[in-house]
């Protein structure tokens, strides 16, 4: 490959946001995993729709980050956080960024519908249209958009439990467990993004975003909404026990009950300062929250199948 044709595909990549890419691909494996937990399959089996799983989102994120990215490559180069990006430096053009998610996309819900399930590649589908064509376009308009941007970010998780299910991939979505992923996904999101978004509020105004944080000089308003919001994450992280018996329980409970103790007050310090080293702590200790909890959650339910 020449040194032109590899920093063009250098460039498509980055334009997928590898970094959200990789997260999202790993919510996904964790709604599999805790899925085909309960299910009866073979190892073969599995390892064909966990395959395809894994591929298919991770094409699909690829794809949506992608076209996010081409729709706001004007915005994104007028705010330093985001000038570096492959579009504003013309690392690669307009077309072929278009070009390359809308392939992406497809193959990715492709890879689902044959490889697992059409319900997976449907579930991807409404990832796709969420944030590209309703999210992206609404964060021009109100600072409401945090909450529908929330939607294709718990959404993941449900791509993972729906193709675990194999060809019985509808009533495994209907099922409470996954969607007790989609609500902790969902809730936690909001005052993750938050935190960024005080951070980064100069940048949102440059570009023109509204989000909380930039109409809002005091922070009153965005510590207020902030707090609320890890209060309801409390009850939203235990929900897994309620929904997955007999997969989860205690062990997890106690967890996420003290992470979430532990990131609330965070946010009550947020609430006090209203700085953007009390807002850094918040985002920080939102990125290892959420880890934390799924790695406790597959490992309980790890162990209850097969050691215990």
């Amino acid at each position: 490959m020449s040194r032109t044709r590899a920093g063009l595909f250098a460039a498509i990549i980055e334009a997928g946001k590898p970094g959200i890419t990789r997260m999202v691909t790993i919510t996904s494996l964790v709604g599999f995993v805790l899925s085909a937990i309960g299910r009866s399959a073979g190892w073969a089996e599995l390892g064909l729709l966990v395959a395809g799983c894994l591929v298919g989102t991770a094409l699909s994120s690829l794809g949506a980050n992608t076209l996010n990215e081409w729709l706001e490559r004007d915005r994104d180069a007028l705010m330093p956080r985001t000038a570096h990006r492959p579009l504003p430096q013309q690392r690669i053009s307009p077309r072929i960024a278009l070009i390359a998610g809308l392939v992406e996309s497809a193959l990715g819900m492709i890879v689902l519908a044959l490889a697992a399930n059409v319900w997976a590649a449907l579930v991807s589908l409404a990832c796709i249209i969420t944030y590209v064509a309703i999210y992206t376009p609404m964060k021009l308009k109100s600072p409401v958009s945090v909450l529908i941007g929330a939607i294709p970010g718990a959404l993941p998780p449900l791509i993972g439990w729906a193709a675990a299910g194999g060809n019985s991939g509808a009533p495994t979505l209907l099922q409470p467990g996954g969607w007790s992923l989609f609500t902790l996904m969902f809730v936690w999101q909001i005052p993750h993004f938050m935190a960024i978004a005080w951070m980064y509020r100069a940048d949102y105004s440059l570009g023109g975003f509204r989000v909380l944080a930039a109409e809002d000089p005091t922070g009153v308003r965005t510590a207020r909404n902030m707090i609320g919001w890890a209060i309801v994450l409390l009850p939203a992280t235990l929900m897994p026990v309620w929904a997955m018996p007999g997969r989860v329980g205690a062990v997890y409970g106690a967890c996420a009950l003290i992470s979430g103790v532990a990131f609330l007050w965070l946010t009550i310090g947020f609430g006090r300062l209203r700085t953007r080293d009390a807002a850094r702590r918040v985002f920080f200790a939102s990125i290892a929250h959420l880890p934390l909890l799924l790695m406790i959650l597959v490992g309980e339910a790890l162990v209850r199948r097969f050691i215990l």
